[in-house]
């Protein structure tokens, strides 16, 4: 049945997003540092290649209804198309500037192996960036990812209900990991906060704050 087949698929996704988030968070790196020392220069390298067995297990495993709930033809197609390559520009932009090597961690194995890791940086070293594409919003990696995962001229249930997972989760997301960066840079990320959206470009909400 349809609803059996969703209700597997949400759930599935729900068991990957709580890994994912868990191990993301403060509370267990600083534990981790505590009892592995310099080693915690592992963790992010063993938290992406976790995360992406992880999430390879969640697709293979997960039921795959066949139904297309919409197929768009020309010019809708092309259109759709032309914006999701836009989406597509968006996102590298807002990768733009970010170390790769440090965001696989491969960066940090580098410097263990040197001598020269500090545990208070625990996975990564945090950068506070807001320039470029952080002027417009808050979490524009997440933003233009959105844009770009549902930005499709034919849609099928699983796709739909994973990107429907993605977006709810990038945004709850989004929410636990300024908790963490307010821990790390304090008042100078509030007054971020009430100056950039979070996902929504150019929108004020209520009391004035930007959610």
């Amino acid at each position: 049945m349809i609803v059996v087949d969703v209700f597997i698929i949400v759930l599935l996704f729900l068991l990957f997003a709580f890994s994912h988030t868990w191990l993301a968070s403060l509370k267990i790196k600083k534990n981790f540092a505590e009892r592995m020392g310099a080693k915690i220069a592992f963790y992010r390298l063993f938290y992406n290649l976790s995360s992406l067995l992880l999430f390879a297990f969640f697709y293979f495993v997960s039921p795959k209804p066949d139904i297309i709930v919409y197929d768009l033809h020309y010019p809708f197609d092309i259109i759709t198309f032309a914006l999701q390559f836009l989406s597509f520009i968006g996102l590298m932009w807002a990768v733009k500037g970010t170390d790769l090597k440090e965001f696989i961690g491969y960066a940090q194995v580098q410097r263990y192996f040197n001598g020269d890791y500090n545990i208070g940086d625990l996975d990564e070293k945090q950068i506070f960036r807001k320039e470029g594409a952080f002027k417009l919003v808050r979490h524009p990696i997440y933003l233009f990812s959105i844009l770009f995962l549902g930005l499709r001229p034919t849609m099928d249930l699983f796709y739909l209900v994973m990107f429907i997972c993605i977006t709810i989760y990038f945004y709850v997301g989004s929410i636990y990991e300024e908790k963490k960066l307010i821990e790390i840079f304090g008042d100078e990320y509030k007054k971020y906060q009430q100056s950039v959206p979070r996902l929504v470009p150019f929108v004020r909400f209520n009391k004035g704050l930007y959610p």
